[in-house]
């Protein structure tokens, strides 16, 4: 029996699978889940049979632990067949922290787009001992609060590598327009954008399954920043664009699989959620910066609840995101304050 959730989405399976075991979502389709060590702390996998392998979408961290839960997932729901292809819907390290393992240890394909693969590959060997002087300075232009600033200019940055297996040379690209078969299934390739660039989705051209990775979650909106790599970038911009191209592939009956939280149906409804969530919040933003304002001073407008040390990188690339897209679109200017932040106001 599926839930209905206040959103109006249908969940088929309302409970998730415990860790290491599979739900089948659909005729050779399974869906596994690992944990992550934060808030939200799990990832969706799915695999699907190939008759004498599997193709897995999307991997987990690299970790002991996801490494051993993934053997158990072969040894046993899996039933050892090998895993002969990995598909990575994009670049971020709990979707392609485990491609490069299973591509060197078991032989693995890895097929992902051109921009997920180049990224997380170059993030990979880019180690960093000490925080780099450009992200500081984007931390300084954010307006990021004085004792985070001081605390994360002392310690070791997160580095891609820490969490994300070495990745082999070699892979197989995939672009927007493409076909592949996964599953006994044709599926067409469609890109998404804001979250990851060149994010990769698969709509069923056989049944009503649509793989969405973070491009389309059920309760919660992915995060759409703008990082020290490309300061000027309007991710906002991209994620809407992206939004309302995507609508127009939409059914009732699509069963989505996403990355995170529950499987659903309702997919028309939740891509207008998804669209005016965003128009909503940069209406709010609009007003809200009738006096100047940095980033960080516009959580509150935006999140509309409090923000912890934990999510506060997050939450800060994010408010970079919407400020910079009302500059860019020309509905709010920016100026330097005498502390070195940015501060947005709007024009109205």
């Amino acid at each position: 029996m599926a839930d209905i959730a206040p959103n109006g989405l249908n969940y088929p399976w309302p409970t998730p699978p415990e860790t290491g075991v599979s739900i089948e979502v659909a005729p050779g389709v399974l869906w596994f889940r690992l944990p992550l060590p934060m808030k939200l702390d799990h990832v969706n996998i799915y695999a699907l049979d190939e008759g004498d392998s599997w193709t897995v979408i999307d991997t987990g961290f690299a970790s002991k632990k996801c490494k051993a839960i993934w053997q158990a997932m072969m040894d046993g729901p899996l039933g050892g067949k090998p895993i002969s292809r990995v598909v990575v819907t994009h670049h971020h390290p709990d979707h392609i922290g485990l491609a490069g393992w299973l591509q060197s240890d078991f032989g693995a394909e890895l097929v992902t787009t051109r921009t997920a693969w180049l990224t997380a590959r170059m993030l990979t060997l880019d180690i960093q001992e000490v925080p780099n002087a450009e992200s500081l300075a984007f931390y300084k232009l954010s307006g990021m609060g004085a004792d985070i600033y001081e605390k994360r200019s002392k310690e070791r940055p997160f580095n891609f590598g820490d969490i994300v297996a070495p990745m082999p040379l070699g892979y197989t690209r995939i672009q927007q327009g493409d076909q592949i078969t996964m599953g006994g299934r044709t599926w067409d390739v469609h890109m998404g954008n804001g979250h990851a660039p060149e994010h990769a989705t698969f709509w069923s051209r056989d049944d009503n399954l649509v793989l969405a990775g973070d491009q389309i979650l059920s309760s919660i909106s992915p995060n759409v920043g703008v990082y020290a790599t490309e300061p000027m970038a309007d991710p906002i911009g991209e994620w809407l664009e992206a939004c309302e191209r995507l609508n127009l592939l939409v059914r009732e009956d699509h069963l989505v699989l996403g990355g995170h939280k529950l499987p659903f149906t309702g997919l028309p409804n939740r891509m207008r959620q998804l669209i005016d969530n965003h128009h909503s919040a940069l209406k709010r933003l609009e007003k809200y910066i009738a006096e100047p304002k940095a980033a960080s001073e516009c959580f509150s407008c935006l999140f509309k609840r409090p923000i912890g040390e934990g999510e506060y990188g997050l939450a800060l690339v994010e408010s970079v995101a919407h400020l910079s897209h009302l500059y860019q679109t020309g509905l709010a200017t920016r100026e330097l304050r005498s502390d070195g932040a940015w501060v947005y106001q709007s024009k109205g």
